[in-house]
């Protein structure tokens, strides 16, 4: 009897010594292991911790730990056309042959003549025609399902891989980091809602009802079979960029973010709009500064401008310039 209450005190204490190391050596691994060591990393590794020791002054109760993090160019690749765009051009093809009268007006004629060139220069409100096609008229179900069948099987023109593996994964380090840490994080792009959505918890973490974007009305009505449906209207609601980014915060979410990520002049006022409250607060832009693993542009890009401005300004007030360059070691899952 003495011989196994020893054997069994001598167990636990093994077992305990065992659980020490791993809780020891668990500490120590690093959370963000796709970026370099610098001032970026720190800031966010610092904020987090900050912000959930019930100990530091900066603490930041759970309810209101919440990050919004733009989409295209701050999550994944936006360049050289916005992934959303190129659904919408390859829908045009579809909706031609619903109505074939799209196929003589213009812009429909120019997409489905597929000139590259001319493509290219259709201007702002040509999109919006061909959005306002492609994005409407269905049950937002039926809109989902195309979104995710197009996404299966279409791939970036530069890297021959599916949109969805085109998602930074210093990001989604970030995003994992602060959910671990009981934060709730939200899409606020300027990407159509319903497209998003169609991915977000797969691909990002992220559930449909943290999903703030630009929508189009919806309108109810009844299936043939007498269920109640949404069907997609073609009259926007909401445009989620700009100012219209800190209202749609506040419409969906209802409350101000602590943490807010952008790449673009588009992000600006999301940025400042967190800045804006009380207690702790993180503001984070990436920059594109690295054409060999990704994309180079700025100022001049008609996508994902960051104009000279905007870098004054998150200088000026603290905000974290992320290079892609510099503070990523590698920028997608796939890189070695």
């Amino acid at each position: 009897m003495r011989n196994r209450i020893i054997h069994t005190i001598s167990f636990a204490v093994s077992l305990c010594s065992i659980l020490l190391f791993i809780s020891c050596a668990s500490s120590h691994i690093d959370p963000l292991p796709s970026w370099n060591e610098g001032r970026a990393k720190q800031a966010i590794l610092q904020f987090v911790r900050d912000t959930t020791d019930s100990s530091s002054p900066k603490f930041v109760r759970p309810e209101q730990r919440i990050a919004a993090f733009d989409q295209d160019g701050t999550t994944w690749v936006e360049q050289p056309i916005y992934t959303q765009v190129v659904f919408a051009l390859d829908q045009v093809k579809t909706a031609a042959e619903k109505d074939p009268k799209l196929a003589g007006a213009e812009p429909f004629k120019t997409v489905l003549l597929g000139d590259r060139e001319a493509i290219a220069k259709l201007t702002l409100p040509d999109l919006e025609k061909i959005l306002m096609v492609t994005h409407t008229g269905m049950t937002v179900e039926q809109f989902q399902a195309t979104a995710k069948d197009w996404l299966a099987a279409a791939k970036h023109s530069r890297f021959n891989r599916p949109y969805t593996e085109l998602v930074y994964q210093p990001m989604l380090e970030v995003m994992n980091l602060l959910r671990a840490n009981g934060y709730k994080t939200y899409f606020v792009t300027g990407g159509g809602q319903d497209f998003v959505r169609a991915y977000s918890e797969k691909v990002y973490g992220i559930p449909v009802n943290q999903v703030v974007g630009s929508a189009v009305e919806t309108k109810y009505g009844y299936a043939p079979d007498g269920k109640g449906i949404l069907t997609k209207e073609p009259k926007v609601m909401l445009i989620d960029d700009k100012t219209g980014k800190p209202e749609g915060i506040h419409m969906v979410i209802g409350q101000r973010p602590i943490v807010a990520f952008g790449n673009s002049d588009g992000d600006q006022q999301m940025l400042e709009y967190t800045e804006g409250g009380d207690g702790p607060r993180m503001m984070l832009l990436v920059h594109h500064d690295d054409a060999v693993r990704e994309y180079a542009y700025g100022p001049e890009s008609k996508i994902g401008t960051f104009s000279d401005a905007l870098m004054a300004e998150g200088k000026q007030r603290g905000w974290v310039v992320v290079s892609m360059k510099d503070d990523w070691k590698r920028i997608f899952a796939f890189d070695k």
